[in-house]
């Protein structure tokens, strides 16, 4: 095709060309080189010519007796305009005014200093993680969004060995100042105490009233009392053989203690007996293990107590398609506190520890754990004479007194048994 020029030139399309018929254009980095005829150019290229990907890899060389220039057409320095569009460069011929044009590929010419690596030059590094490599191509072709969450992501990492050094430094500090004994018994006792504190009933240390130390209110709303009028009154209405029965079957010997002296004043007589139904309910409820729905509607419980049982002494758990409600461990030493609560305000701030422990099926052990972190006095009642001498003797009271007793844990804590 040739086509007339307005100067009486025309200019002349070299039809199909070869990657090795393509003309050169370098543009320096570091500025304009005043004389280029001084320069001495040579194109290196990959000898994998079978590989599609790296036969038409170049690398551009000018030397000059000052300074080397490199310019490369992939990897990092590489212009990435030659990918969007094709350039092309006339070359006129002044003897018969026309002009070829060849199709161009322009390089990046960055000078190298002597005695300075190149990324290039580096060996590749074969114990790279398999996220190290990941990260190297979200670099080089990830998206946008990949890039800021990779950059994200490293601004947010802690070296591992750092931190650990650092945990080191600070573990081997503390462990020299107080000793390792001490730090092994501090977190032990904060961890027992840390379990129980959020499982007591609320508490007003700085109450002026026995009463009002665990007030009634906490465990009781005046609603909730109001709607077990009649859970109360079939309490209240047992009879002594019926009491005498449950006392044979061994449950619930904390209840019959106190309905067996009920009050004759009618309106302890009836707190009492309301209070002796509500904890039937608690310990039942400590002796299960999943809750139904239809827990306590045999022994007529009212709606609003079955949703405060669920709500305050069950976790909910997730099991085949279901939502199940369970009383865990720590879900029975709450039940533990609120009990022993409870048959406080019944006794006139007094509770026998040891039939509490047999109607909840804890140990005396942990029940104690629990008066204590109550701040209750322990109370060992004097040996009696009568039929009842050995159940006098294994029975422990807790009191509740006015300053409440702290106690060292240090000193209190049972010895653990070494494990060989």
């Amino acid at each position: 095709m040739t086509t007339v020029m307005a100067a009486s030139c025309s200019f002349v399309c070299c039809g199909e060309e070869r990657e090795a018929d393509k003309a050169v254009v370098v543009r320096f980095s570091n500025g304009s080189v005043q004389n280029a005829d001084k320069l001495d150019f040579s194109m290196l290229k990959n000898t994998e010519e079978s590989n599609p990907r790296k036969k038409t890899r170049r690398i551009l060389v000018a030397e000059s007796d000052r300074l080397s220039y490199v310019g490369q057409n992939f990897g990092v320095g590489s212009m990435k305009c030659n990918n969007l569009c094709k350039y092309y460069v006339g070359v006129l011929n002044k003897q018969t005014m026309t002009m070829e044009v060849h199709e161009a590929q322009l390089f990046n010419m960055q000078p190298v200093i002597p005695g300075e690596t190149t990324d290039s030059a580096k060996p590749q590094d074969t114990t790279q993680t398999y996220r190290e490599k990941v990260d190297l191509l979200i670099e080089a072709f990830g998206t946008n969004k990949q890039k800021r969450a990779l950059s994200s992501r490293r601004l947010n990492q802690v070296g591992s060995e750092t931190l650990q050094q650092a945990v080191a430094k600070a573990a081997n500090t503390v462990i020299g100042e107080k000793g390792l004994e001490a730090l092994q018994q501090e977190v032990a006792d904060a961890d027992s105490q840390g379990d129980l504190a959020l499982h007591l009933p609320p508490c007003n240390a700085n109450a002026d009233k026995r009463e009002d130390v665990y007030p009634f209110d906490e465990l009781l709303s005046p609603v909730e009392f109001g709607a077990l009028e009649q859970g109360g009154a079939k309490m209240a209405a047992l009879t002594p053989e019926e009491l005498k029965k449950m006392k044979d079957d061994g449950r619930c010997l904390s209840i019959v203690k106190h309905l067996e002296n009920l009050p004759t004043e009618s309106e302890s007589r009836d707190k009492t007996a309301r209070c002796a139904f509500y904890l039937s309910l608690l310990l039942k409820l400590a002796r299960e293990r999943n809750i139904t729905r239809k827990f306590g509607q045999e022994e007529g419980c009212p709606r609003i107590i079955q949703g405060k049982l669920f709500k305050t002494f069950t976790v909910e758990t997730f099991n085949n398609g279901r939502i199940h409600n369970m009383v865990s461990s720590s879900m029975r030493v709450k039940l533990a506190a609120y009990c022993l609560a409870l048959l406080l305000h019944m006794g006139n701030m007094t509770a026998d520890l040891t039939l509490l422990h047999r109607d909840l099926g804890i140990t005396e052990a942990r029940m104690t754990e629990v008066a204590k972190s109550m701040r209750l006095t322990l109370v060992k009642p004097a040996r009696g004479k009568g039929d009842n001498i050995e159940l006098q003797d294994d029975s422990r009271l807790a009191a509740l007194v006015l300053p409440l007793i702290k106690y060292d844990h240090f000193t209190e804590r049972r010895k653990r048994k070494k494990m060989h």
